[in-house]
């Protein structure tokens, strides 16, 4: 897992059918310092978190399971958490 800051929304009109009905945001991964760290995500967004807030990302085979552990989705990462506090 790892801690991202929520920058954006992806709009897509055309998306496979397993995925059509999920959200998706941009996610900056974040270091230690809470700086930038790595590469901008494509994340679903499995909570609700909106811009600016500070979101717990999890990714690889966990986030191909988060919705349905018979079923694999094709998908990267997905936002499992918001932050409250650090």
């Amino acid at each position: 897992m790892l801690l991202a800051k929520v920058i954006g929304n992806v709009w897509s009109t055309k998306k496979k059918e397993e995925i059509s009905a999920l959200r998706l945001l941009f996610v900056q991964p974040l270091g230690k310092n809470l700086k930038p760290d790595g590469h901008v995500v494509v994340a679903v967004d499995e909570v609700g978190a909106g811009f600016g807030e500070l979101v717990i990302v999890t990714q690889g085979a966990p986030a191909m399971q988060a919705f349905n552990k018979d079923n694999l989705i094709p998908i990267d990462a997905v936002v499992v958490g918001i932050v409250d506090n650090l």
